[in-house]
């Protein structure tokens, strides 16, 4: 008897199919709320300063904030989502080989952004003890920075992991998808921070 072809195209083991999400990305999404939670009160903290400051942002005489760099790397890091939301489809369909190219740019792009901030906290004059400004300025970037290192490291942990077995395992999709989340989580709160520190007057 001949076997049948499914209409898609792809045998059964060409991608590897869940019925419900795995139990790491749960919990990878519920450390999340609590890390949404830390950084709401960050943001609350500079909406305050924000209410009662009559300049906006205030900096020290001739500090000049580069929004447009900043901007540029505001879109790198954008970018590096769709990077590592694409490698996680790749281990969906099992390409592991192609995923870890993709996890490896995520990477560039990550460590790209974490540079440029290594930069501006270097090269901005309004230090973190010049004003209410500066404080929220150094607090806020300084611990987002930190989160793009650990996700940086996290990513270093899955280009490891495809160093295994060529056919993978049934945790690495789990794994690739909750650091898939962190990575998301971290790009959307810079959009947030590069919005109320650059571009809000």
């Amino acid at each position: 008897m001949s076997q049948a072809i499914p209409l898609n195209g792809l045998a059964k083991s060409d991608k590897i199919v869940h019925d419900r999400p795995p139990m790491l990305a749960i919990g990878v999404m519920i450390w999340l709320g609590s890390e949404l939670m830390f950084f709401s009160g960050l943001f609350a903290a500079l909406f305050t300063i924000r209410a009662h400051a009559t300049q906006w942002p205030v900096l020290k005489p001739h500090t000049q904030l580069d929004v447009l760099q900043a901007g540029i790397f505001t879109i790198i890091l954008v970018a590096s989502s769709f990077t590592m939301q694409y490698a996680v489809w790749l281990i969906e369909h099992r390409r592991r080989a192609e995923a870890k190219v993709w996890v490896v740019w995520t990477i560039v792009l990550g460590t790209m952004f974490l540079l440029n901030q290594c930069y501006e906290w270097t090269h901005l004059e309004t230090r973190w003890y010049t004003n209410a400004y500066g404080s929220i300025f150094y607090i806020t970037t300084g611990l987002h920075g930190l989160h793009v290192f650990i996700g940086l490291v996290a990513m270093g942990f899955l280009l490891y992991r495809l160093k295994g077995k060529s056919s993978g395992d049934p945790g690495e999709l789990a794994a690739f998808q909750g650091v898939s989340y962190y990575w998301h989580f971290v790009d959307i709160v810079w959009v947030g921070l590069y919005s109320a520190l650059f571009l809000l007057k």
